[in-house]
């Protein structure tokens, strides 16, 4: 007598069956590492009470690691397509985990300062591979859905991480240090083990970046990103500010409501993936920044908790919309031998956003407050959207 395994209900399959196995270990991966990813999110409170530096110091620390961070990208794109994806994800995780131990031991300032610069370097590393991992394992119907996991994976360990890292540090800041480079290690093993190496054989990139970048569309595609990226920033740089220095809410208060951005993205994001990749990918990018456009100018009106929370609903569904989306178009666009590389463009308008926003952000507010701030925000996503449909039909031919 056999047994069959019972079928998976029409939505589990709808939001997670048809992946190759490869996937579900770089998908594992991920969450393990966001679950551990407890440092940076506590790097400014460890540099000035630990390590006992005034705030213009730890601020010129940070200013380091942001430079290490520009880099990193087109480092490790170019890697990804000339050593291999699997070997540039695993050595990026396991040189995370060397930096993250310098940087927990060192009590000097050159010695933190070199330490965040290769902690710059290397630890978004993964991230150019990753994205050409998936290019190359999923097929094209299904990549919006695998993005997507991963957006979905990220924002899962990175809720809980940030959760325990807040009471881990209260321990010692060095639990911190050494779990977060153990999840690195755990990664590098899991991908080293259950991944294989896809990239493209006998072809190689001529020209290099050069290539990337004579790529028309691809370049007015970095565009958008950087502007989908600048909205984006403003959630981790002013956002908390101008809440609780200017609307008048607390750190619990504002803390209480960012909560609901987790929450919808844990719960929505699996259900909706599928039936966002059967829709036409510029145009729901485009809609995606439109939402979120809107939800960050309706913030300059915020006063209470439920008003925040109200906007953070709206661009929460904008980010829900964009999140696997932007990889599929960039999968779409580069060829195969030269993945790592517009992976690598595409990460470093990220990258370039983390420095950019709190220098524009603190601006605006300083010359016209709120409104300043926020309706610059939303008019960034409504001209990122508008540039996403005007390119839609290349991206269409490509």
């Amino acid at each position: 007598m056999t047994t069959t395994a019972p079928e998976k209900p029409p939505f589990l399959r709808a939001a997670f069956g048809g992946l190759p196995r490869p996937f579900w270990a770089l998908w594992g991966g991920t969450l393990v590492n966001r679950l551990g990813a407890m440092v940076l999110p506590f790097t400014g409170v460890f540099l000035t009470q630990a390590r006992g530096l005034s705030v213009a110091a730890a601020g010129l620390v940070m200013a380091v690691f942001g430079a290490g961070s520009l880099l990193s990208q087109l480092l490790a794109g170019t890697l990804a397509d000339r050593i291999g994806r699997r070997a540039t994800l695993a050595g990026g995780m396991v040189a995370t985990a060397a930096a993250l131990m310098a940087l927990g031991y060192s009590t000097t300032l050159p010695a933190i300062l070199a330490s965040m610069l290769a902690l710059g370097l290397v630890v978004d590393a993964y991230r150019p591979a990753s994205n050409a991992l998936v290019a190359d394992l999923v097929s094209p119907e299904h990549r919006p859905r695998a993005f997507g996991l991963l957006f979905w994976a990220i924002n899962l360990g990175y809720s809980v991480g940030m959760t325990a890292g807040g009471w881990l540090a209260q321990q010692g800041f060095l639990l911190l240090f050494w779990l977060n480079a153990a999840s690195c290690l755990v990664f590098a093993a899991l991908v080293w083990r259950a991944v294989p190496e896809t990239r493209p054989t006998g072809e190689s990139g001529p020209g290099g970046f050069g290539m990337v970048l004579r790529d028309r569309l691809m370049v007015a595609f970095t565009l958008v990103t950087l502007g989908n990226a600048l909205m984006y920033a403003q959630t981790y740089t002013m956002l908390p500010v101008a809440m609780t220095k200017l609307a008048g809410l607390t750190t619990a208060q504002f803390g209480a409501a960012m909560a609901l951005n987790g929450v919808l993205i844990v719960i929505v994001q699996p259900l909706v993936s599928g039936w966002l990749g059967r829709r036409d990918a510029p145009r729901t990018l485009a809609a995606g920044l439109a939402v979120m456009g809107v939800g960050f100018t309706l913030t300059a009106f915020v006063t209470s908790t439920a008003m925040l929370a109200v906007t953070i609903a709206v661009w929460t569904a904008g980010e829900i919309v964009t999140a696997g989306i932007a990889g599929t178009i960039l999968a779409r666009l580069a060829p195969a031998h030269l993945r790592g590389r517009y992976a690598g463009l595409f990460g470093f308008a990220w990258s370039a956003a983390g420095m950019l926003t709190p220098l524009m952000g603190s601006a605006l507010l300083e010359v016209g407050g709120q409104p300043a701030l926020w309706f610059t925000t939303g008019g960034i996503g409504l001209v990122s959207a508008a540039g996403m449909l005007a390119i839609g039909p290349a991206i269409r031919r490509r």
